[in-house]
């Protein structure tokens, strides 16, 4: 099943909250990850540009898409990025394919 790394920040809400009512976040992914049918791989807080990163899988990107909205609709989260990751398998498939049909494209240089 497909790969996605998510990234976001925590409100001033969220982190207010966070301080108030310390609470597993790891946990509150693993649940809507789950309930939106996907699973959470690994959870972690970070440093620089966001606040955390997960690692998920699910059926197809679209089955993601559910969880992210109810994220962001909570106000607890901002910048929310997905990205597709993949394995190394699955980018030696690529890599094969490419060689497969390399010679159908036509360089605008050549």
């Amino acid at each position: 099943m497909p790969r996605f790394i998510l990234t976001g920040c925590y409100s001033a809400a969220a982190a207010k909250g966070m301080i108030d009512n310390p609470s597993d976040r790891e946990e509150a992914a693993r649940a809507i990850m789950e309930a939106a049918g996907g699973k959470l791989h690994s959870f972690y807080i970070t440093t620089g540009e966001t606040d955390w990163m997960a690692i998920v899988e699910f059926a197809d990107g679209a089955d993601l898409i559910p969880a992210v909205l109810v994220v962001g609709a909570s106000g607890a989260v901002s910048n929310v990025k997905t990205v597709r990751a993949y394995m190394g398998a699955e980018f030696r498939a690529a890599q094969q394919k490419a060689g497969k049909i390399a010679s159908s494209y036509k360089s605008p240089t050549a």
